[in-house]
């Protein structure tokens, strides 16, 4: 598997499948894991990463399904903000220095960062709410792995991690939502101050340190240490369909209250993805956001959640340049933004009446 060839597909968590789709675009689970017999990656020197990495590919050559292994190192600044892009890197791995990569399956629901801020950091995701399905996966997954690796763990503390609040099960548990509702309704606040109050982290696309972007909102937890990984899974098992019920009750508000005004909305929005001639990655976003809620809300029928979807990730800064085969400046990127999404939506497609 080459970066090009990603070009041509997109992650199974992108296809609008799964329990409550319309909102829950994904969910993930993560786990950091530590090699035992190695300093912490912010402690080890370009050697140690050197075999560390070598440690996890040995590994991963005797595990099912098959992982593909990308050096993150040896990619340009563009080819690394394409795997961030498409939630395969985080941001801290695309920045960081020295031997470092990830390994992805095919389907890109299984993505394992090697030398970020943990040795490993082991990703599973599936399209709509699917926590269980995602653990009971991503526990396979790991138990493979420490079959063939050593990993740091202590009988009192659990697993040891390089940041403290991750110390114990090592996991971090989410979903990603959408939620043009709350935001249109003015209650999305109000509804993030709550989740805080149960000590579960709210966050931007792109993860920590990231705003809203497409009204897309990741909910996950904060502690792990004193915790078991199936209380952590229950407990957003457990606020998740709160917060599906509050976006639904703000959409069918909107509907009922403002149908012609949203309606209006939608359309427009619509319009604008097919015509435009040149548009920014955050008008996209914006526009792309009201489109998908049209669609849930049957304002728009010719239209499908998983093309809407995928084109939220293909119209990205990085993935636009790997489309085109060249980099380019921000006037050429809006241009070349708008052609992709015409080529993409068509002319003369209508909304339902």
């Amino acid at each position: 598997m080459t970066l090009d060839d990603l070009t041509q597909t997109s992650g199974e968590w992108l296809k609008g499948i799964g329990p409550e789709s319309d909102i829950v675009m994904c969910s993930r689970i993560r786990l950091a894991r530590n090699f035992a017999e190695f300093p912490f990656t912010n402690r080890a020197n370009r050697a140690e990463k050197a075999e560390i990495e070598n440690h996890f590919k040995n590994a991963i050559a005797t595990i099912e399904p098959k992982l593909d292994y990308i050096d993150v190192n040896a990619l340009s600044t563009l080819d690394r903000q394409f795997l961030v892009e498409r939630q395969i890197i985080s941001r801290e791995l695309a920045a960081g220095e020295g031997p470092r990569g990830a390994a992805v399956s095919r389907e890109e629901n299984i993505a394992i960062m090697v030398n970020e801020e943990d040795h490993l950091r082991i990703q599973y995701m599936l399209s709509g709410f699917r926590l269980q399905e995602v653990w009971d996966a991503i526990n396979r997954l790991d138990d493979q792995l420490e079959e063939h690796l050593a990993f740091a763990f202590s009988p009192q503390l659990g697993y040891l991690t390089a940041c403290p609040t991750n110390v114990g099960t090592g996991i971090r548990v989410g979903v990603l939502l959408h939620l043009p509702g709350l935001v249109h309704n003015k209650q999305i606040d109000k509804v993030f101050r709550a989740l805080q109050k149960i000590n579960l982290a709210v966050r931007g696309l792109y993860g920590e340190g990231t705003q809203a972007s497409g009204d897309f909102y990741q909910i996950s937890n904060q502690q792990t240490l004193g915790k078991s990984e199936p209380e952590l899974i229950r407990i957003l098992t457990d606020v998740v369909p709160q917060v599906l019920q509050y976006e639904r009750g703000a959409r069918n508000t909107l509907l009922t209250e403002r149908r012609e005004v949203l309606h209006d909305q939608v359309s427009r929005a619509y319009g604008v993805l097919k015509t435009a001639q040149t548009i920014s990655s955050e008008e996209t976003m914006l526009l792309l956001s009201a489109v998908r809620m049209g669609i849930n809300l049957e304002l728009i029928d010719d239209l499908s959640i998983a093309t809407v979807n995928e084109l939220f990730i293909q119209t990205q800064e990085a993935h636009l340049q790997k489309l085109r085969g060249s980099e380019l400046g921000v006037e050429e990127r809006n241009i070349a933004r708008a052609a992709y999404l015409r080529s993409k939506l068509g002319a003369g497609r209508q909304s339902r009446h």
